[in-house]
């Protein structure tokens, strides 16, 4: 009972917190009101600009926040026990992750629709808009490269889960023309949408598993199966870029939305039955916090707080609360549901991906055998010891195997290093190396087959179980690509607007050089073609984290130059500034450093730098800052800051 009482705990804080803090935040704090003019409204040119209904924006937003990073990093985290992954991730969610977005995103509707980099530029300094705008690039190059290897590799382990995935694109283009575009009633369309894309995660299962496999040349430097899917992804990523919002983005992310929910429901249902039934338990399976950490794994401070990124804060929401969200929202008291919302709901996914990386893998591991629609997937619920004989450990044989090396050695989700290793089951052969020899699909199949033994428990096959998890987890990372995609373009946009070059700006040179970076990256840039991505994966969490920490330094200046309260951000700020720097001087210090790993130094040291600048700026002119007129919180009168 307590995997259920888990989740059922977690829901009910998540609740009281949305109606009470959450309240505080937008009619206290912020103070939303339902008659401000808003930029979609304001802007409007159908494009970027498109006021629009809050299920809508809600799916978008929500879908685009909740990639694989809520995945990934409680699957990760969990290495140091469950406990204090599940403390980061409803704890940070309510009081920094939550804040932090619905800041974001209500700085940026106040400031025409722009983007929190440039809300930098007036709220602090223009140089610190241009620091920021670096720092956003930087970031979003990553994203873009490792989501993209993310999916091409979920689509070579789980080929069952293409077909799906990429009939949502032709179905979501129907209903965005059909009836977001022409008016009418969403609902039956979009259930209509709905059949069709469970009908084709069922034949993704059991008739039409689509590899690249046998197709390609075995012998291929560069056509490979990881690389074609990424190329075909990214293309993918341009054309979702630069087509109107309501074409692609909204309906897609919309209808993403409602997949996803149905996946949830089907996991949390499985949760609950496995639970009262007694299959699955958390207490036994996986330790609460973990006393069989390698010598050589990173500490628990700051590394937790920096795999956790997306289930508790991450930068990246910022982007897409001021990137895209905020040119979409059609009324300000909107923006609780929509900014703090979406984030507690992220962070009760991220609850479920502990629970079923913990109790649900306790349950079995899956093991695959056959090829196409003639694999079988079975369930190995009975662990073995060293010696193959039979245990009865409550399923913390099949959690091993997930987690049975260091693979966190040397910097957590953020470096590899050397692995350590235990002992295994019989059969099973050492992986060593660490995190960048070991992959993220060890990590996503945790999760893929811990939501698929949850599924079972309520008479779905493990087959098509994994099928559904599988195309669940390639959603949510295609709706974050394509919408970072868009949001680099307007970060590139920006910059070659400040530096004088116009024609860079517009929107398909602005989106081919964020796809053809993103392309560099991830095929050309690491010791093989297709890894590129993860060689910058490294730098991926504390990036994240130190734009989360600069996004709210810009909101305390949005506060305290309306003579409001700050603390409510000030602490989380100053949290979500220190733990990222102290990861990335740890990791530069011990891993980077030591093994002359010159592009992951380059880059370190660069975002250190471009950190601590910005924070000069904001130190410097915090000393001499001026108060300014409250109705500049209407977004037609004034810019943020005069």
């Amino acid at each position: 009972m307590t995997t259920l009482a888990v989740a059922v705990g977690s829901m009910i804080a998540f609740v009281i917190a949305y109606h009470t803090y959450g309240r505080y935040l937008a009619n206290k704090l912020f103070r939303l009101t339902a008659d401000e003019v808003m930029p979609s409204a304001a802007l409007r040119d159908d494009v970027d600009f498109v006021p629009t209904d809050r299920s809508v924006v809600f799916g978008h937003h929500f879908t685009s926040i909740a990639g694989t990073g809520p995945i990934v990093g409680p699957a990760l985290a969990v290495f140091w026990g469950w406990l204090p992954a599940l403390l980061w991730v409803v704890f940070g969610s309510i009081l920094i992750g939550g804040v932090h977005d619905l800041a974001a995103l209500v700085i940026s509707i106040r400031n025409r629709g722009e983007s929190i980099g440039q809300a930098a530029g007036q709220l602090i300094s223009p140089r610190a808009k241009v620091l920021f705008l670096i720092i956003l690039a930087m970031a979003l190059s990553i994203v873009l490269a490792v989501f993209g290897l993310v999916i091409a590799n979920i689509f070579k382990l789980y080929p069952e889960s293409v077909l799906s995935v990429w009939t949502a694109m032709p179905v979501a283009a129907l209903i965005g023309y059909a009836v977001i575009r022409r008016g009418g009633n969403l609902v039956w369309p979009c259930l209509a949408g709905l059949f069709v894309l469970y009908l084709t995660v069922y034949l993704g299962a059991y008739s039409l598993p689509l590899s690249l496999e046998s197709v390609l040349p075995a012998d291929a430097v560069y056509a490979t199966p990881v690389v074609v899917w990424t190329v075909l992804l990214l293309i993918y990523a341009f054309l979702a870029s630069v087509l109107p919002v309501w074409l692609l983005l909204q309906p897609r992310d919309f209808l993403n939305s409602l997949q996803l929910m149905v996946a949830l429901v089907l996991m949390v249902a499985g949760l609950a039955v496995a639970s009262i039934s007694g299959q699955a338990n958390l207490m036994t399976s996986a330790p609460a916090i973990s006393s069989e950490i390698p010598a050589d794994a990173p500490p628990i401070f700051p590394f937790l707080f920096i795999t956790i990124a997306c289930g508790a804060c991450s930068g990246f929401h910022c982007l897409v609360s001021s990137g895209t969200t905020s040119k979409q929202l059609k009324s300000a008291s909107d923006a609780q549901l929509i900014g703090y919302g979406s984030m507690l709901g992220e962070g009760m996914l991220a609850v479920l991906v502990i629970l079923a990386c913990c109790a649900g893998v306790g349950m079995g591991r899956l093991e695959r055998s056959g090829e196409g629609s003639s694999v079988t997937i079975e369930r190995i619920a009975a662990p073995v010891d060293a010696n193959g004989n039979p245990t009865n450990d409550g399923g913390r044989s099949a959690w091993k195997s997930y987690y049975r090396t260091g693979a966190l050695a040397g910097g957590g989700a953020l470096a590899g290093g050397s692995a350590a290793t235990e002992d295994l089951p019989a059969g099973s052969t050492t992986i060593e190396g660490g995190w960048r020899k070991q992959g993220l699909d060890k990590k996503l199949g945790a999760f893929i087959d811990g939501g698929a033994n949850f599924l079972s428990a309520i008479g779905i096959s493990l087959k098509l179980g994994v099928a559904i998890m599988a195309v669940m987890v390639a959603c949510f990372a295609a709706t974050t690509l394509d919408t970072a995609t868009r949001l680099q373009r307007y970060v590139i946009s920006e910059l070659a607007t400040t530096a004088g070059l116009t024609f860079v700006a517009n929107k398909y040179i602005a989106t081919l050089i964020a796809v053809g970076v993103a392309t560099a990256i991830a095929i050309f840039a690491g010791d093989s073609p297709g890894k590129g991505g993860m060689m910058l994966w490294p730098l991926f969490g504390a990036t994240n984290q130190l734009l989360a920490g600069l996004a709210l330094m810009v909101a305390v200046f949005y506060l305290a130059r309306r003579s409001r309260p700050v603390a409510v951000l000030a602490i989380p700020m100053f949290l979500m500034l220190l733990m990222p720097a102290w990861a990335m001087t740890f990791d530069l210090k011990n891993n980077w450093l030591p093994a002359r790993d010159w592009v992951l130094v380059s880059f370190g040291l660069a975002v250190l730098g471009l950190q601590a600048w910005m924070i000069i700026e904001a130190i410097v002119l915090w000393r001499r800052l001026e108060v300014d007129d409250p109705a500049t919180d209407s977004p037609l009168d004034s810019p943020v800051a005069t």
